[in-house]
Protein backbone atom coordinates (compact mmCIF):
# COMPACT_ATOMS: atom_id res chain seq x y z
CA UNK A 1 0.00 0.00 0.00
CA UNK A 2 2.78 2.41 0.90
CA UNK A 3 4.58 1.56 -2.34
CA UNK A 4 1.52 2.69 -4.34
CA UNK A 5 1.25 5.83 -2.22
CA UNK A 6 4.94 6.56 -2.84
CA UNK A 7 4.52 6.21 -6.61
CA UNK A 8 1.44 8.45 -6.61
CA UNK A 9 3.28 10.92 -4.38
CA UNK A 10 6.25 11.02 -6.77
CA UNK A 11 3.96 11.72 -9.75
CA UNK A 12 2.12 14.39 -7.79
CA UNK A 13 5.39 15.95 -6.66
CA UNK A 14 6.68 16.01 -10.23
CA UNK A 15 3.50 17.76 -11.39
CA UNK A 16 3.80 20.27 -8.53
CA UNK A 17 7.41 21.04 -9.44
CA UNK A 18 6.49 21.55 -13.11
CA UNK A 19 3.59 23.83 -12.11
CA UNK A 20 5.83 25.77 -9.71
CA UNK A 21 8.45 26.31 -12.42
CA UNK A 22 5.76 27.46 -14.87
CA UNK A 23 4.28 29.86 -12.32
CA UNK A 24 7.71 31.19 -11.33
CA UNK A 25 8.40 31.93 -14.99
CA UNK A 26 4.91 33.42 -15.55
CA UNK A 27 5.08 35.69 -12.50
CA UNK A 28 8.77 36.48 -12.15
CA UNK A 29 10.89 35.08 -14.93
CA UNK A 30 9.25 37.27 -17.55
CA UNK A 31 10.75 40.29 -15.82
CA UNK A 32 14.16 39.27 -17.17
CA UNK A 33 12.70 39.72 -20.67
CA UNK A 34 11.45 43.21 -19.78
CA UNK A 35 7.81 42.35 -19.09
CA UNK A 36 5.91 43.14 -15.89
CA UNK A 37 2.87 40.97 -15.05
CA UNK A 38 -0.32 42.54 -13.71
CA UNK A 39 -3.72 41.09 -12.89
CA UNK A 40 -6.85 42.50 -14.55
CA UNK A 41 -9.21 43.38 -11.70
CA UNK A 42 -12.11 45.06 -13.53
CA UNK A 43 -14.22 44.31 -16.58
CA UNK A 44 -13.58 47.58 -18.42
CA UNK A 45 -11.60 45.80 -21.16
CA UNK A 46 -13.77 42.72 -21.61
CA UNK A 47 -13.91 40.61 -23.69
CA UNK A 48 -10.36 41.43 -24.86
CA UNK A 49 -8.92 41.28 -21.32
CA UNK A 50 -11.30 39.35 -19.05
CA UNK A 51 -11.28 39.88 -15.30
CA UNK A 52 -8.68 37.57 -13.78
CA UNK A 53 -6.35 37.67 -16.77
CA UNK A 54 -2.64 38.03 -16.26
CA UNK A 55 -1.33 40.72 -18.60
CA UNK A 56 2.27 41.36 -19.54
CA UNK A 57 3.26 45.00 -19.91
CA UNK A 58 6.40 46.16 -21.69
CA UNK A 59 7.83 49.59 -20.96
CA UNK A 60 7.85 51.76 -24.10
CA UNK A 61 8.64 55.30 -25.07
CA UNK A 62 5.35 57.24 -25.29
CA UNK A 63 6.16 58.19 -28.90
CA UNK A 64 6.00 54.47 -29.81
CA UNK A 65 2.34 54.13 -28.72
CA UNK A 66 -0.21 53.99 -31.55
CA UNK A 67 -3.97 54.39 -31.69
CA UNK A 68 -5.49 50.99 -30.89
CA UNK A 69 -2.70 49.98 -28.51
CA UNK A 70 -3.71 48.86 -25.05
CA UNK A 71 -1.68 50.73 -22.46
CA UNK A 72 -1.24 50.55 -18.72
CA UNK A 73 -0.94 53.88 -16.95
CA UNK A 74 -0.84 55.22 -13.41
CA UNK A 75 -3.50 57.57 -12.06
CA UNK A 76 -2.61 60.33 -9.57
CA UNK A 77 -3.98 58.05 -6.83
CA UNK A 78 -1.40 55.42 -7.76
CA UNK A 79 -3.99 53.06 -9.21
CA UNK A 80 -2.97 51.29 -12.39
CA UNK A 81 -5.42 51.28 -15.30
CA UNK A 82 -5.25 49.36 -18.56
CA UNK A 83 -7.28 50.86 -21.42
CA UNK A 84 -7.18 51.25 -25.17
CA UNK A 85 -5.78 54.37 -26.83
CA UNK A 86 -8.27 55.94 -29.25
CA UNK A 87 -6.47 59.26 -29.87
CA UNK A 88 -3.01 60.72 -29.30
CA UNK A 89 -2.36 64.42 -28.81
CA UNK A 90 1.38 64.75 -29.50
CA UNK A 91 1.37 68.52 -28.87
CA UNK A 92 -0.19 68.19 -25.41
CA UNK A 93 1.69 64.87 -24.91
CA UNK A 94 -1.47 63.03 -23.85
CA UNK A 95 -3.30 59.82 -24.69
CA UNK A 96 -7.07 59.66 -24.87
CA UNK A 97 -8.20 56.27 -23.67
CA UNK A 98 -11.29 54.21 -23.03
CA UNK A 99 -12.27 50.86 -21.62
CA UNK A 100 -13.88 48.97 -24.49
CA UNK A 101 -16.59 47.57 -22.22
CA UNK A 102 -17.55 51.03 -20.87
CA UNK A 103 -20.51 51.91 -23.09
CA UNK A 104 -23.23 54.54 -22.85
CA UNK A 105 -26.98 53.97 -23.24
CA UNK A 106 -26.66 54.04 -27.06
CA UNK A 107 -23.93 51.37 -27.00
CA UNK A 108 -21.06 53.76 -27.77
CA UNK A 109 -17.77 53.34 -25.95
CA UNK A 110 -17.44 56.03 -23.31
CA UNK A 111 -14.06 57.79 -23.20
CA UNK A 112 -12.18 58.11 -19.94
CA UNK A 113 -12.89 61.37 -18.11
CA UNK A 114 -9.35 62.71 -18.35
CA UNK A 115 -6.56 62.27 -20.88
CA UNK A 116 -3.46 60.37 -19.80
CA UNK A 117 -0.24 62.41 -19.67
CA UNK A 118 2.67 60.66 -21.35
CA UNK A 119 4.52 60.81 -18.03
CA UNK A 120 1.95 58.42 -16.50
CA UNK A 121 2.54 55.68 -19.08
CA UNK A 122 3.72 52.38 -17.58
CA UNK A 123 3.79 50.49 -20.88
CA UNK A 124 1.86 48.59 -23.52
CA UNK A 125 0.16 45.24 -23.07
CA UNK A 126 1.95 42.62 -25.17
CA UNK A 127 0.20 39.43 -24.02
CA UNK A 128 -2.42 38.09 -21.66
CA UNK A 129 -3.32 34.73 -20.17
CA UNK A 130 -6.95 34.39 -19.02
CA UNK A 131 -7.53 33.31 -15.40
CA UNK A 132 -3.84 33.17 -14.47
CA UNK A 133 -4.18 36.53 -12.73
CA UNK A 134 -6.33 34.89 -10.07
CA UNK A 135 -3.43 32.56 -9.26
CA UNK A 136 -1.04 35.54 -9.22
CA UNK A 137 -3.23 37.34 -6.67
CA UNK A 138 -3.61 34.16 -4.60
CA UNK A 139 0.12 33.46 -4.29
CA UNK A 140 1.22 37.06 -3.76
CA UNK A 141 -1.26 38.31 -1.14
CA UNK A 142 -2.44 37.06 2.25
CA UNK A 143 -3.99 34.62 3.02
CA UNK A 144 -2.80 32.93 -0.19
CA UNK A 145 0.86 33.40 0.72
CA UNK A 146 0.27 31.55 3.98
CA UNK A 147 -1.58 28.76 2.16
CA UNK A 148 1.34 28.35 -0.24
CA UNK A 149 3.83 28.29 2.65
CA UNK A 150 1.71 25.70 4.49
CA UNK A 151 1.45 23.63 1.31
CA UNK A 152 5.22 23.69 0.82
CA UNK A 153 5.72 22.69 4.46
CA UNK A 154 3.24 19.81 4.03
CA UNK A 155 5.01 18.58 0.89
CA UNK A 156 8.37 18.68 2.66
CA UNK A 157 6.91 16.93 5.71
CA UNK A 158 5.33 14.10 3.70
CA UNK A 159 8.52 13.70 1.63
CA UNK A 160 10.65 13.44 4.80
CA UNK A 161 8.21 10.97 6.37
CA UNK A 162 8.28 8.76 3.27
CA UNK A 163 12.07 8.87 3.10
CA UNK A 164 12.35 7.95 6.80
CA UNK A 165 9.89 5.10 6.33
CA UNK A 166 11.83 3.76 3.33
CA UNK A 167 15.16 4.11 5.20
CA UNK A 168 13.78 2.26 8.23
CA UNK A 169 12.41 -0.49 6.00
CA UNK A 170 15.80 -0.87 4.21
CA UNK A 171 17.62 -0.96 7.55
CA UNK A 172 15.20 -3.56 8.87
CA UNK A 173 15.66 -5.72 5.76
CA UNK A 174 19.43 -5.38 6.04
CA UNK A 175 19.40 -6.47 9.70
CA UNK A 176 17.17 -9.50 8.92
CA UNK A 177 19.39 -10.71 6.08
CA UNK A 178 21.52 -13.65 7.17
CA UNK A 179 25.23 -13.08 7.10
CA UNK A 180 27.16 -14.67 4.25
CA UNK A 181 28.64 -18.12 5.03
CA UNK A 182 32.20 -16.84 5.19
CA UNK A 183 31.18 -14.37 7.96
CA UNK A 184 29.49 -16.92 10.20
Amino acid sequence: MIRVFTKVWNVLLTCLVIAAVFLAMAFGGVRFAGFVPYTVLSGSMEPELPVGSLIYVRSVNPSEVRVGDIITFKLDSGTLVTHEVYEIDEVAREFKTHGIANVDSQGNISPDAAPVPWSCLVGTVVASIPLLGYVNVLVTQPPGVFIVIAGIAAVIGVSIALELWHTRKRDKRASNTPAPKHMR
